[in-house]
């Protein structure tokens, strides 16, 4: 009974070997496949920069960086504005939308610590604030100057106007596009969002 006993076991374990090294091997041939498609579905990033992709409207250019992995949360050296801050700067709310799909960080601060929901505030842009609210976009965060989000739009209109007017004047080359008119409107709308 003894014997019997000890070569079941040595059996049961040969088996148990075997079955672990077929196993194992059989991992490896996975994986080994597994790198061979994800080598064929490596995305490259474009020749044209995220920055410059996001600026001119490209969406298709930014969903490429997004593939390519490139990281959407890189700051400009300059404004220290991210590639959705920019994009809500300039409208573009496909292109927000599509970073804000990507995680994009919603907490980065630019260079006067206005996060994306600080900037669609201030420029007015309703469609913008509601998706980065959706997002989970925290609206107590505050700037350099103490405001948060809806502070940056509850004052009068005219005090702030003349700021509006720099921003476009030194803006509107690379393509930003306000309407005064809109901004002072949109203002108190995004107040009531914000609350």
């Amino acid at each position: 009974m003894k014997n019997f006993k000890n070569n079941s076991m040595k059996h049961l374990m040969y088996a148990m070997l075997i079955l672990m090294i077929s196993l194992s091997s059989c991992g490896q041939k996975k994986s080994e496949s597994n790198k061979e498609t994800t080598a064929k579905t490596e995305v490259n990033a474009p020749d044209m920069a995220l920055s410059a992709a996001v600026v001119a409207g490209n969406l298709d250019v930014v969903k490429q960086h997004i593939a390519a992995g490139t990281d959407i949360n890189e700051k400009d050296a300059l404004s220290g504005s991210t590639p959705l801050i920019a994009a809500i700067t300039f409208g573009e709310n496909d292109i927000a939308q599509a970073l804000i799909d990507a995680d994009a960080d919603l907490t980065i601060k630019n260079n006067d610590g206005a996060t994306a929901l600080h900037v669609a505030a201030f420029f007015g842009r309703v469609e913008a604030v509601q998706m980065l609210m959706d997002a989970g976009a925290d609206k107590t965060m505050k700037n350099n100057y103490g405001a948060t989000p809806r502070e940056t739009v509850m004052g009068p209109f005219e005090d702030i106007k003349p700021i509006y007017k720099m921003m476009q004047q030194q803006l509107a080359p690379v393509g930003l596009q306000l309407d005064l008119a809109e901004v002072e409107k949109t203002r108190p709308v995004i107040a009531m969002m914000l609350q």
